[in-house]
C-alpha cells in the first residue's frame, strides 16, 4: 500500500478529514496513524495510480502538510 507522510495531525477530527480527502480523489481502504503521521491507502482498481500532487493538495488544502 503507498504511503503518505502527514504532518500537523493531532486528533481523530484530523483522521476524518485526511480519509474524506483522500476517498474524494478515490483512494480506499484509507487508514491513518497519528502517532507516526503516515497515511496508508490503496489505489482504486480501473482507474489508474492517484495523482501525487493533487493529493498532496487536497491534504494542504485542509490544513496539513505532506512531508517526504
Amino acid at each position: 500500500m503507498p504511503v503518505i507522510k502527514v504532518k500537523g495531525m493531532s486528533c481523530q477530527h484530523c483522521v476524518k478529514s485526511v480519509t474524506q480527502a483522500l476517498e474524494a480523489l478515490g483512494a480506499t481502504n484509507v487508514r491513518v496513524d497519528l502517532l507516526s503521521g503516515n497515511v496508508t491507502y490503496a489505489e482504486p482498481t480501473g482507474n489508474g495510480p492517484i495523482d501525487k500532487p493533487a493529493m498532496a493538495e487536497a491534504i494542504t488544502r485542509i490544513g496539513f502538510e505532506v512531508v517526504g
